[in-house]
């Protein structure tokens, strides 16, 4: 993992900024949420995916993929959450100052 990190820091700081992007820009949804069948799905799949890299199941450089993919969604993620919450405090103190 630390190889990972010291290897790729460009792609992964990448990922951090487009999910800070993409949390930012995508705070209003006002559409129909996932079923919760397809909900229980996908997190079923997610904890499939991430059983398979902790295994380490997937070998060579498949399985370097593999984490290096799950490493960077779950940076976009922590990048999405921080700018939809930072998006939110900003709208928020400009809502309570007008």
């Amino acid at each position: 993992m630390t190889y990972l990190a010291t290897f790729h820091w460009g792609w992964l700081l990448v990922s951090l900024l487009l999910g800070f992007c993409m949390g930012w820009i995508a705070v209003v949804h006002r559409g129909p949420g996932v079923s919760t069948l397809t909900a229980r799905w996908l997190a079923g799949l997610a904890v499939i995916v991430v059983a398979v890299a902790l295994a380490r199941a997937v070998p060579g450089r498949p399985g370097y993929w593999l984490d290096l993919g799950l490493v960077m969604f779950s940076i976009y993620l922590v990048g999405c959450a921080v700018g939809s919450w930072l998006r939110d405090r900003v709208v928020s103190r400009h809502a309570s100052a007008g």
